[in-house]
């Protein structure tokens, strides 16, 4: 059985890494892996691989930046031709960046059986490029692999086939509980080591939704937030480049730039990140991935978004949601935090590190000789 895997940003890497271990327990499947190279960047695609121990690429397609449509049509055509050359039988994509469903278009339109992994997630906001790849990439899927409860009544509102549906658990949590027991080894970047913060004291925020930073408005929004986190607690910025990018383009840089309670690193490989993120006195982000893993390390989370994919980490987790960048909300929460009160939070069903194995079972019963 040949099958191939398709990487195209970052948060992709983590949820391929523990199939990659999976498969190599079965001879009889070779498992191939396309790195489109949607976003990329040498330095930290060549970290990624290295920390999360995957080989290099079969494939790197080199696609990088573009509109939309214009990535999704570049990926498409080379894809296909890996398709024609390598004939697998099965393309497996993860998540929902652009490259999910291209890949997943072109291997259908060629009756090639399509997985996806991380199937069912809905932010019900049509806005964000993320949901309609999403929906698209669920509904032309043969083997549909769901990391929460919610992902099940999703797809089944949806009509999809129960057949095609596997409750399987969060690949993005098995590289979480396989490098957790040494995570604190792992040594940070050297600007840490002339910077003092404490462990279990200081605030990890991360901000890159194009609502929250892609207009001047938003951007400043988003400074004051930062700025009333560093009244509190130091805080540690990794900076996206969009959002670094923007700060210059709007003049905006010098209002974080010159806090000494900020710390603004560039963005981190996997392993330090996450060691930042499990010694966290809280987290604020926008991102999709990181209220799931504060939610295994039960690390307390505030997601500046509209709604979430993820519901499970609200409804279980350590996860609460902001609808918009307010500042007495986020001082509310800041001080509930000071005096002990915080939401506690469970780890969700089946997030306990085996859930690639439980897919690539399924798939290796599916396809055996």
């Amino acid at each position: 059985m040949k099958i191939i895997q398709v990487v195209g940003a970052r948060p992709n890497f983590m949820k391929v890494a523990p199939l990659q271990r999976a498969f190599k327990k079965y001879p009889s499947i070779q498992s191939l892996i396309v790195h489109t190279g949607q976003h990329y960047d040498a330095a930290m695609s060549d970290i990624f691989f290295q920390q999360l121990e995957l080989p290099k690429p079969d494939y790197f397609l080199g696609i990088g930046g573009g509109s939309h449509t214009e990535q999704t049509a570049k990926i498409m055509l080379a894809f296909e031709q890996i398709l024609i050359n390598e004939k697998p039988d099965l393309v497996l994509v993860v998540g929902d960046v652009n490259s999910t469903i291209a890949c997943a278009l072109v291997a259908v339109k060629m009756l090639i059986p399509v997985a996806h992994v991380e199937a069912g997630l809905r932010s019900n906001d049509r806005t964000m490029p993320e949901e309609i790849n999403r929906i698209l990439t669920d509904n032309i899927s043969d083997y549909l692999f769901v990391t929460e409860p919610d992902g099940l009544l999703n797809l089944s509102k949806e009509g999809v086939d129960p057949s095609k549906i596997h409750y399987v658990g969060n690949t993005m949590i098995d590289s979480l509980a396989y490098y957790l027991p040494n995570i604190d080894k792992i040594e940070l970047p050297e600007e840490f080591n002339s910077n003092q913060f404490n462990a279990h004291n200081y605030i990890l925020i991360t901000m890159h939704r194009p609502s929250n930073v892609d207009t001047e408005q938003g951007l400043k929004d988003t400074i004051a937030v930062i700025k009333l986190a560093a009244e509190y607690k130091e805080v540690i910025l990794p900076l996206h480049p969009r959002t670094k990018n923007n700060l210059k383009k709007f003049g905006l840089d010098k209002e974080i730039f010159s806090n000494s309670n900020i710390m603004i690193t560039d963005p981190l490989g996997y392993l330090p990140f996450v060691k930042l993120l499990k010694n966290a006195w809280l987290v604020i982000t926008d991102s999709g991935g990181i209220q799931e893993e504060t939610t295994y390390l039960k690390v307390p989370c505030l997601t500046f978004r509209k709604s979430t994919e993820r519901p499970v980490t609200v409804t279980v987790g350590t996860n609460t949601m902001i609808s918009q960048l307010n500042l007495d909300v986020v001082k509310e929460n800041i001080k509930e935090l000071l005096n002990g009160n915080y939401k506690k939070g469970n780890i969700p069903e089946l997030w306990d590190g085996h859930a690639a194995e439980r897919i690539v079972t399924i798939l290796h019963e599916e396809f055996k000789p």
